[in-house]
Protein backbone atom coordinates (compact mmCIF):
# COMPACT_ATOMS: atom_id res chain seq x y z
CA UNK A 1 0.00 0.00 0.00
CA UNK A 2 2.59 2.60 0.78
CA UNK A 3 4.32 1.90 -2.56
CA UNK A 4 1.42 2.58 -4.31
CA UNK A 5 0.96 5.62 -2.42
CA UNK A 6 4.67 6.75 -2.78
CA UNK A 7 3.52 6.52 -6.58
CA UNK A 8 0.69 7.67 -6.27
CA UNK A 9 2.45 11.12 -4.89
CA UNK A 10 5.11 10.92 -7.62
CA UNK A 11 2.61 11.00 -10.57
CA UNK A 12 0.36 13.96 -8.76
CA UNK A 13 3.30 16.05 -8.16
CA UNK A 14 4.54 15.60 -11.70
CA UNK A 15 2.02 16.56 -13.44
CA UNK A 16 1.73 19.32 -10.46
CA UNK A 17 5.44 20.52 -11.65
CA UNK A 18 4.99 19.97 -15.74
CA UNK A 19 1.54 22.14 -15.56
CA UNK A 20 2.98 24.58 -13.28
CA UNK A 21 6.01 25.45 -15.46
CA UNK A 22 3.91 25.15 -18.70
CA UNK A 23 1.66 27.86 -17.49
CA UNK A 24 4.74 29.58 -16.05
CA UNK A 25 6.58 29.27 -19.58
CA UNK A 26 4.30 30.50 -21.61
CA UNK A 27 3.47 33.57 -19.25
CA UNK A 28 6.96 34.46 -19.27
CA UNK A 29 7.02 33.88 -23.58
CA UNK A 30 3.56 35.69 -23.60
CA UNK A 31 4.84 38.43 -21.42
CA UNK A 32 8.22 39.40 -23.06
CA UNK A 33 6.29 39.11 -26.59
CA UNK A 34 3.55 41.97 -25.21
CA UNK A 35 6.23 44.04 -23.05
CA UNK A 36 8.69 44.27 -26.44
CA UNK A 37 5.40 45.41 -28.61
CA UNK A 38 4.74 47.53 -26.67
CA UNK A 39 8.22 49.25 -26.11
CA UNK A 40 8.35 49.49 -29.88
CA UNK A 41 4.84 51.03 -30.24
CA UNK A 42 5.63 53.39 -27.68
CA UNK A 43 9.33 54.45 -29.06
CA UNK A 44 7.92 54.87 -32.71
CA UNK A 45 5.11 56.88 -30.95
CA UNK A 46 7.37 59.34 -29.33
CA UNK A 47 9.95 59.73 -32.21
CA UNK A 48 7.13 60.73 -34.57
CA UNK A 49 5.57 62.87 -32.62
CA UNK A 50 8.52 65.12 -32.33
CA UNK A 51 7.75 68.82 -34.06
CA UNK A 52 10.98 69.03 -35.81
CA UNK A 53 11.48 65.53 -37.19
CA UNK A 54 7.95 65.60 -38.61
CA UNK A 55 8.66 69.07 -40.29
CA UNK A 56 12.09 68.09 -41.54
CA UNK A 57 10.68 65.34 -43.39
CA UNK A 58 7.86 67.03 -44.77
CA UNK A 59 10.87 69.58 -46.13
CA UNK A 60 12.93 66.80 -47.57
CA UNK A 61 9.87 65.24 -49.42
CA UNK A 62 9.05 68.77 -51.18
CA UNK A 63 12.77 68.84 -52.41
CA UNK A 64 14.66 67.00 -55.25
CA UNK A 65 16.16 63.36 -54.38
CA UNK A 66 13.31 63.30 -51.72
CA UNK A 67 13.48 59.51 -50.56
CA UNK A 68 17.31 59.48 -50.47
CA UNK A 69 17.20 63.10 -47.91
CA UNK A 70 14.52 61.47 -46.18
CA UNK A 71 16.24 58.35 -45.43
CA UNK A 72 19.52 60.80 -44.34
CA UNK A 73 17.28 62.39 -42.08
CA UNK A 74 16.12 59.13 -40.34
CA UNK A 75 19.70 57.94 -40.36
CA UNK A 76 20.28 60.27 -38.15
CA UNK A 77 17.74 59.01 -35.72
CA UNK A 78 18.78 55.58 -35.74
CA UNK A 79 19.36 55.33 -31.69
CA UNK A 80 16.05 56.52 -30.93
CA UNK A 81 14.56 54.34 -33.50
CA UNK A 82 16.58 51.10 -32.37
CA UNK A 83 17.57 50.61 -36.13
CA UNK A 84 19.79 47.21 -36.26
CA UNK A 85 20.04 45.86 -39.74
CA UNK A 86 19.63 42.17 -38.78
CA UNK A 87 16.52 43.38 -37.02
CA UNK A 88 14.81 46.69 -37.59
CA UNK A 89 15.31 49.07 -40.39
CA UNK A 90 13.51 51.89 -42.12
CA UNK A 91 12.48 52.19 -45.47
CA UNK A 92 11.27 55.31 -47.74
CA UNK A 93 8.16 53.93 -50.13
CA UNK A 94 6.08 55.48 -52.89
CA UNK A 95 2.46 56.96 -52.34
CA UNK A 96 1.84 53.57 -53.85
CA UNK A 97 3.96 51.41 -51.78
CA UNK A 98 6.92 50.50 -53.73
CA UNK A 99 10.40 50.79 -52.43
CA UNK A 100 12.33 54.00 -53.14
CA UNK A 101 14.90 54.02 -50.40
CA UNK A 102 16.18 52.95 -46.74
CA UNK A 103 18.44 51.34 -44.31
CA UNK A 104 18.83 48.09 -46.25
CA UNK A 105 17.97 47.16 -49.59
CA UNK A 106 14.65 46.03 -50.87
CA UNK A 107 15.45 42.75 -51.16
CA UNK A 108 13.78 41.48 -47.66
CA UNK A 109 10.50 43.51 -47.97
CA UNK A 110 10.17 42.65 -51.79
CA UNK A 111 6.00 42.53 -52.19
CA UNK A 112 5.22 42.99 -48.43
CA UNK A 113 2.62 45.09 -48.01
CA UNK A 114 1.60 44.90 -44.19
CA UNK A 115 -1.90 46.50 -42.89
CA UNK A 116 -0.32 49.32 -41.66
CA UNK A 117 1.49 50.40 -44.80
CA UNK A 118 -2.10 50.05 -46.36
CA UNK A 119 -3.45 52.58 -43.62
CA UNK A 120 -0.43 55.35 -44.64
CA UNK A 121 -1.38 54.47 -48.48
CA UNK A 122 -5.18 55.89 -47.49
CA UNK A 123 -3.76 58.64 -45.56
CA UNK A 124 -3.63 57.27 -42.16
CA UNK A 125 -1.41 56.54 -39.50
CA UNK A 126 -0.53 52.79 -39.33
CA UNK A 127 0.10 51.81 -35.64
CA UNK A 128 -1.93 48.67 -35.64
CA UNK A 129 -0.01 45.66 -34.05
CA UNK A 130 -0.73 42.01 -34.50
CA UNK A 131 1.09 39.45 -31.92
CA UNK A 132 0.19 36.45 -34.07
CA UNK A 133 2.22 37.89 -36.56
CA UNK A 134 6.33 37.62 -37.11
CA UNK A 135 6.99 41.31 -37.37
CA UNK A 136 6.14 44.90 -35.66
CA UNK A 137 5.82 47.78 -38.05
CA UNK A 138 4.80 51.24 -38.42
CA UNK A 139 4.06 53.52 -41.43
CA UNK A 140 3.23 56.82 -41.58
CA UNK A 141 2.17 59.12 -44.93
CA UNK A 142 4.19 62.54 -45.51
CA UNK A 143 1.98 64.24 -47.50
CA UNK A 144 4.46 66.11 -49.32
CA UNK A 145 5.60 66.60 -53.16
CA UNK A 146 4.79 63.57 -54.35
CA UNK A 147 3.46 61.85 -51.15
CA UNK A 148 5.61 59.16 -49.34
CA UNK A 149 5.20 56.40 -46.72
CA UNK A 150 8.03 56.61 -44.10
CA UNK A 151 7.96 52.59 -42.66
CA UNK A 152 9.42 50.86 -39.49
CA UNK A 153 9.74 47.17 -39.71
CA UNK A 154 10.69 45.05 -36.84
CA UNK A 155 11.30 41.57 -37.35
CA UNK A 156 10.78 39.86 -33.61
CA UNK A 157 14.26 38.44 -33.57
CA UNK A 158 15.33 39.70 -30.12
CA UNK A 159 12.01 38.75 -28.87
CA UNK A 160 11.80 35.40 -30.13
CA UNK A 161 15.52 34.64 -28.77
CA UNK A 162 14.87 35.79 -25.22
CA UNK A 163 11.72 33.53 -25.02
CA UNK A 164 13.99 30.97 -26.33
CA UNK A 165 15.95 31.27 -23.68
CA UNK A 166 13.41 31.36 -21.39
CA UNK A 167 11.87 28.01 -22.43
CA UNK A 168 15.55 26.91 -21.55
CA UNK A 169 15.61 27.89 -18.20
CA UNK A 170 12.34 26.65 -17.49
CA UNK A 171 13.25 23.46 -18.88
CA UNK A 172 16.53 23.34 -16.77
CA UNK A 173 14.01 24.19 -14.03
CA UNK A 174 11.73 21.53 -14.82
CA UNK A 175 14.44 18.71 -14.34
CA UNK A 176 15.10 20.11 -11.00
CA UNK A 177 11.67 20.29 -10.06
CA UNK A 178 10.88 16.88 -11.14
CA UNK A 179 13.92 15.75 -8.18
CA UNK A 180 12.31 17.95 -5.66
CA UNK A 181 8.76 16.24 -6.66
CA UNK A 182 9.91 13.22 -5.89
CA UNK A 183 11.28 13.73 -2.63
CA UNK A 184 8.08 15.78 -1.72
CA UNK A 185 6.08 12.69 -2.52
CA UNK A 186 7.75 10.77 -0.19
CA UNK A 187 8.02 13.34 2.45
CA UNK A 188 4.15 13.87 2.22
CA UNK A 189 3.30 9.93 1.77
CA UNK A 190 4.78 9.14 4.87
CA UNK A 191 3.73 12.55 6.85
CA UNK A 192 0.05 10.87 6.22
CA UNK A 193 -0.24 7.34 6.32
CA UNK A 194 2.26 6.89 9.57
CA UNK A 195 -0.42 8.97 11.77
CA UNK A 196 -2.74 7.10 10.65
CA UNK A 197 -0.72 3.81 11.18
CA UNK A 198 0.03 4.74 14.88
CA UNK A 199 -2.97 5.75 15.75
CA UNK A 200 -4.59 2.05 14.59
CA UNK A 201 -1.77 0.69 16.89
CA UNK A 202 -2.61 2.69 19.45
CA UNK A 203 -6.62 1.95 19.35
CA UNK A 204 -5.10 -1.88 19.34
CA UNK A 205 -3.40 -0.89 22.63
CA UNK A 206 -6.32 0.78 23.72
CA UNK A 207 -8.45 -2.39 23.41
CA UNK A 208 -6.03 -4.30 25.55
CA UNK A 209 -5.99 -1.82 27.90
CA UNK A 210 -2.10 -0.52 27.32
CA UNK A 211 -2.24 2.84 27.84
CA UNK A 212 1.54 3.64 27.99
CA UNK A 213 2.74 4.18 24.06
CA UNK A 214 0.61 7.10 22.26
CA UNK A 215 1.42 8.14 19.10
CA UNK A 216 3.02 11.85 18.90
CA UNK A 217 2.17 14.58 16.44
CA UNK A 218 3.18 17.99 16.60
CA UNK A 219 1.18 18.82 13.23
CA UNK A 220 -1.13 21.18 13.22
CA UNK A 221 -3.90 19.81 10.40
CA UNK A 222 -6.96 17.57 11.08
CA UNK A 223 -4.81 14.25 11.91
CA UNK A 224 -2.61 15.86 14.38
CA UNK A 225 -5.38 17.18 16.26
CA UNK A 226 -7.35 13.38 16.15
CA UNK A 227 -4.27 12.37 17.47
CA UNK A 228 -3.76 15.04 20.11
CA UNK A 229 -7.59 14.14 20.79
CA UNK A 230 -7.18 10.72 20.90
CA UNK A 231 -4.02 10.95 23.45
CA UNK A 232 -6.08 13.55 25.56
CA UNK A 233 -9.06 10.71 25.70
CA UNK A 234 -6.44 7.73 26.73
CA UNK A 235 -4.70 9.60 29.37
CA UNK A 236 -8.23 10.83 30.57
CA UNK A 237 -9.48 7.03 30.42
CA UNK A 238 -6.59 6.14 31.94
CA UNK A 239 -7.09 8.45 34.92
CA UNK A 240 -10.63 7.47 35.32
CA UNK A 241 -10.01 4.19 35.41
CA UNK A 242 -7.81 4.46 37.87
CA UNK A 243 -9.27 7.05 40.36
CA UNK A 244 -12.92 4.79 40.40
CA UNK A 245 -10.92 1.64 41.41
CA UNK A 246 -13.82 -0.58 39.78
CA UNK A 247 -13.57 -4.40 39.30
CA UNK A 248 -12.01 -5.61 37.13
CA UNK A 249 -14.52 -6.99 35.30
CA UNK A 250 -15.98 -3.61 34.88
CA UNK A 251 -12.57 -1.95 33.52
CA UNK A 252 -12.40 -4.72 31.09
CA UNK A 253 -15.23 -3.83 30.02
CA UNK A 254 -15.50 -0.51 29.61
CA UNK A 255 -11.97 -0.40 28.17
CA UNK A 256 -13.35 -2.82 25.28
CA UNK A 257 -16.19 -0.09 24.61
CA UNK A 258 -14.05 2.91 24.54
CA UNK A 259 -11.70 0.58 22.47
CA UNK A 260 -14.49 -0.20 19.93
CA UNK A 261 -16.41 3.10 19.79
CA UNK A 262 -12.51 4.60 18.89
CA UNK A 263 -11.66 1.73 17.04
CA UNK A 264 -14.51 2.37 14.79
CA UNK A 265 -14.54 5.97 13.75
CA UNK A 266 -10.16 5.40 13.16
CA UNK A 267 -10.75 2.52 11.14
CA UNK A 268 -13.53 4.37 9.03
CA UNK A 269 -10.74 7.10 8.60
CA UNK A 270 -8.15 5.06 7.67
CA UNK A 271 -10.18 3.03 4.67
CA UNK A 272 -11.49 5.96 2.88
CA UNK A 273 -7.77 8.19 3.66
CA UNK A 274 -6.50 4.93 2.14
CA UNK A 275 -8.89 4.98 -0.61
CA UNK A 276 -8.16 8.69 -1.13
CA UNK A 277 -4.83 7.82 -2.12
CA UNK A 278 -4.60 4.88 -3.88
CA UNK A 279 -7.42 6.41 -6.02
CA UNK A 280 -5.88 9.71 -6.09
CA UNK A 281 -6.74 11.76 -9.83
CA UNK A 282 -8.64 8.79 -11.05
CA UNK A 283 -12.21 8.99 -8.86
CA UNK A 284 -14.76 11.38 -9.65
CA UNK A 285 -14.34 15.06 -7.59
CA UNK A 286 -17.97 14.29 -5.88
CA UNK A 287 -17.03 11.04 -4.98
CA UNK A 288 -13.97 12.61 -3.34
CA UNK A 289 -16.14 14.86 -1.07
CA UNK A 290 -18.56 12.23 -0.19
CA UNK A 291 -15.51 10.44 1.06
CA UNK A 292 -14.47 13.38 2.94
CA UNK A 293 -17.85 13.95 4.59
CA UNK A 294 -17.37 10.49 5.80
CA UNK A 295 -13.47 11.54 7.33
CA UNK A 296 -15.28 14.18 8.82
CA UNK A 297 -18.04 12.89 10.24
CA UNK A 298 -16.36 10.17 11.51
CA UNK A 299 -13.50 13.03 13.22
CA UNK A 300 -16.86 14.68 14.75
CA UNK A 301 -18.15 11.56 16.02
CA UNK A 302 -14.83 10.80 17.64
CA UNK A 303 -14.45 14.08 19.09
CA UNK A 304 -18.02 14.00 20.72
CA UNK A 305 -17.30 10.37 22.10
CA UNK A 306 -14.30 11.84 23.77
CA UNK A 307 -16.07 15.33 25.22
CA UNK A 308 -18.39 12.99 26.47
CA UNK A 309 -16.00 11.34 28.52
CA UNK A 310 -14.37 14.07 29.34
CA UNK A 311 -17.78 15.68 30.70
CA UNK A 312 -18.50 12.39 32.62
CA UNK A 313 -14.91 11.73 34.18
CA UNK A 314 -15.69 15.42 35.32
CA UNK A 315 -18.61 14.28 37.42
CA UNK A 316 -16.79 11.23 38.80
CA UNK A 317 -14.22 13.77 40.28
CA UNK A 318 -16.58 16.11 41.31
CA UNK A 319 -14.64 18.72 39.36
CA UNK A 320 -17.33 20.09 37.22
CA UNK A 321 -18.41 23.23 38.05
CA UNK A 322 -22.45 24.37 37.79
CA UNK A 323 -23.67 27.74 37.39
CA UNK A 324 -27.11 28.36 39.87
CA UNK A 325 -29.29 30.71 39.08
CA UNK A 326 -32.61 31.50 38.88
CA UNK A 327 -34.41 31.67 35.70
CA UNK A 328 -37.91 31.21 33.86
CA UNK A 329 -38.10 27.12 33.69
CA UNK A 330 -40.97 27.70 30.77
CA UNK A 331 -38.72 29.51 28.81
CA UNK A 332 -35.99 27.07 28.82
CA UNK A 333 -38.91 24.22 27.87
CA UNK A 334 -39.96 26.80 24.33
CA UNK A 335 -36.11 27.84 23.56
CA UNK A 336 -35.56 23.91 23.30
CA UNK A 337 -38.60 23.01 21.56
CA UNK A 338 -38.05 26.01 19.08
CA UNK A 339 -34.16 24.79 18.98
CA UNK A 340 -35.76 21.44 17.71
CA UNK A 341 -38.55 21.97 15.88
CA UNK A 342 -36.13 22.01 12.57
CA UNK A 343 -34.92 18.75 12.97
CA UNK A 344 -38.10 17.88 13.72
CA UNK A 345 -39.79 18.92 10.68
CA UNK A 346 -36.48 17.47 9.03
CA UNK A 347 -38.25 13.72 9.53
CA UNK A 348 -41.37 15.04 8.95
CA UNK A 349 -42.25 14.66 12.70
CA UNK A 350 -45.48 15.86 14.13
CA UNK A 351 -43.77 17.79 16.94
CA UNK A 352 -45.88 19.89 19.06
CA UNK A 353 -45.13 21.57 23.00
CA UNK A 354 -48.13 21.96 25.50
CA UNK A 355 -47.47 23.92 29.13
CA UNK A 356 -49.88 22.77 31.52
CA UNK A 357 -49.73 24.92 34.20
CA UNK A 358 -46.82 27.63 34.75
CA UNK A 359 -43.64 26.57 36.43
CA UNK A 360 -42.26 29.64 37.44
CA UNK A 361 -39.10 30.34 38.12
CA UNK A 362 -37.01 27.63 39.28
CA UNK A 363 -33.23 27.88 40.84
CA UNK A 364 -30.16 25.60 38.89
CA UNK A 365 -27.92 25.33 36.13
CA UNK A 366 -30.33 26.44 32.93
CA UNK A 367 -27.27 25.37 30.24
CA UNK A 368 -27.75 21.97 31.44
CA UNK A 369 -30.69 21.59 32.15
CA UNK A 370 -31.61 22.41 28.36
CA UNK A 371 -28.68 20.07 27.31
CA UNK A 372 -31.02 17.52 29.43
CA UNK A 373 -33.95 18.22 27.39
CA UNK A 374 -32.34 18.89 23.99
CA UNK A 375 -31.15 15.09 24.42
CA UNK A 376 -34.47 13.65 25.28
CA UNK A 377 -35.70 15.40 22.05
CA UNK A 378 -33.18 14.41 19.88
CA UNK A 379 -33.53 10.66 21.11
CA UNK A 380 -37.08 10.50 20.30
CA UNK A 381 -36.16 12.31 17.11
CA UNK A 382 -33.56 9.43 15.72
CA UNK A 383 -35.88 6.82 17.64
CA UNK A 384 -39.21 7.81 15.70
CA UNK A 385 -39.49 6.32 12.25
CA UNK A 386 -40.10 9.65 10.18
CA UNK A 387 -43.70 10.70 9.88
CA UNK A 388 -43.83 10.19 13.52
CA UNK A 389 -45.84 12.32 16.94
CA UNK A 390 -43.28 13.71 19.39
CA UNK A 391 -45.03 15.75 22.07
CA UNK A 392 -43.32 18.10 25.15
CA UNK A 393 -45.28 18.83 27.69
CA UNK A 394 -44.32 20.59 31.10
CA UNK A 395 -45.67 22.03 34.18
CA UNK A 396 -45.76 22.02 37.82
CA UNK A 397 -46.80 20.46 41.01
CA UNK A 398 -46.40 21.38 44.47
CA UNK A 399 -42.62 22.36 44.36
CA UNK A 400 -41.38 20.58 41.86
CA UNK A 401 -41.62 21.50 37.88
CA UNK A 402 -41.19 18.69 35.27
CA UNK A 403 -40.97 18.00 31.64
CA UNK A 404 -41.58 15.19 29.87
CA UNK A 405 -41.51 14.31 25.76
CA UNK A 406 -43.44 11.66 24.60
CA UNK A 407 -42.92 9.60 20.87
CA UNK A 408 -44.86 7.01 19.02
CA UNK A 409 -41.51 5.41 17.98
CA UNK A 410 -39.48 2.39 18.33
CA UNK A 411 -39.63 1.77 21.77
CA UNK A 412 -37.44 0.03 24.35
CA UNK A 413 -37.41 -3.87 25.51
CA UNK A 414 -38.32 -4.31 29.04
CA UNK A 415 -35.56 -5.91 29.45
CA UNK A 416 -33.52 -2.68 28.67
CA UNK A 417 -35.28 -0.07 30.34
CA UNK A 418 -33.09 -0.51 33.87
CA UNK A 419 -30.15 0.13 31.92
CA UNK A 420 -30.39 3.13 29.35
CA UNK A 421 -29.07 4.92 32.02
CA UNK A 422 -25.38 3.02 31.82
CA UNK A 423 -22.77 4.78 29.80
CA UNK A 424 -21.79 3.25 26.29
CA UNK A 425 -25.26 1.38 26.61
CA UNK A 426 -27.21 1.47 23.32
CA UNK A 427 -30.79 -0.82 22.79
CA UNK A 428 -30.18 -0.58 19.36
CA UNK A 429 -26.28 -0.54 18.33
CA UNK A 430 -26.04 -0.22 14.92
CA UNK A 431 -28.95 2.51 14.30
CA UNK A 432 -27.87 4.59 17.38
CA UNK A 433 -24.46 4.89 15.67
CA UNK A 434 -25.60 5.43 12.47
CA UNK A 435 -27.18 8.80 14.11
CA UNK A 436 -23.86 9.86 15.31
CA UNK A 437 -25.14 8.40 19.02
CA UNK A 438 -22.13 8.00 21.71
CA UNK A 439 -24.42 5.92 24.49
CA UNK A 440 -23.22 8.66 27.01
CA UNK A 441 -26.18 11.40 26.70
CA UNK A 442 -28.56 9.49 29.21
CA UNK A 443 -25.96 8.70 31.64
CA UNK A 444 -24.87 12.80 31.43
CA UNK A 445 -28.41 13.86 31.67
CA UNK A 446 -28.51 11.28 34.83
CA UNK A 447 -25.64 12.85 36.39
CA UNK A 448 -26.97 16.56 35.68
CA UNK A 449 -30.48 15.88 37.21
CA UNK A 450 -29.21 13.96 40.14
CA UNK A 451 -26.29 17.36 41.25
CA UNK A 452 -29.83 19.19 41.14
CA UNK A 453 -31.60 16.82 43.61
CA UNK A 454 -34.08 15.80 40.79
CA UNK A 455 -35.00 12.19 39.00
CA UNK A 456 -35.65 11.05 35.75
CA UNK A 457 -38.12 8.32 35.22
CA UNK A 458 -38.88 6.34 31.77
CA UNK A 459 -41.56 4.49 30.49
CA UNK A 460 -41.62 2.19 27.36
CA UNK A 461 -43.25 -0.28 25.05
CA UNK A 462 -41.20 -2.06 22.32
CA UNK A 463 -43.27 -0.69 19.04
CA UNK A 464 -45.30 1.70 20.83
CA UNK A 465 -43.18 4.74 22.16
CA UNK A 466 -41.19 6.06 24.90
CA UNK A 467 -42.35 8.93 27.63
CA UNK A 468 -39.35 10.23 29.13
CA UNK A 469 -39.56 12.22 32.14
CA UNK A 470 -37.60 14.90 34.18
CA UNK A 471 -38.50 16.07 37.82
CA UNK A 472 -36.48 18.99 39.41
CA UNK A 473 -37.04 21.08 42.96
CA UNK A 474 -38.25 24.49 42.60
CA UNK A 475 -35.22 25.80 44.79
CA UNK A 476 -32.32 23.75 43.51
CA UNK A 477 -29.83 21.28 45.04
CA UNK A 478 -29.63 22.41 48.59
CA UNK A 479 -25.52 23.03 48.06
CA UNK A 480 -26.23 25.20 44.76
Amino acid sequence: MRQSLYSKLVLVMLVLILSLMLVVGVFLVKSVEDFFTQQFYEQMQTVFDDPALAADLRSAARGDDAPERMSEILSAYYGQLGIDSGTRNFYILSSGGEYLAGSESSDSVSGLITPNVLSAMNGHNGYMSDSSSSYMDVALPVDEGDGYIVWVLDNKQVSQQLGNNLVNIILAALGVGLFISVILSMVLARALVTPISQLTRAARRVAVGDFDHKPESSARDEIGTLTRTFNEMASQLESTLDTLKKSEAMRREFVANVSHELRTPITSIRSYAETLSDSMGSIPPETERDFLGVIVTESDRMTKIVQDLLTLSRFDAESIEFKFEEFSFEKSVRDVYNAMLLEAQRHHHDFVLNIKSDPGMIRGDRARIEQVIVNFVSNAIKYTSDGGRIQMTAGREGDVVWVSVRDNGIGIPKEDIDHVFERFYRVDKARSRESGGTGLGLSIASEIVSRHNGKISLQSRLGKGTTITMALPVGGAANG
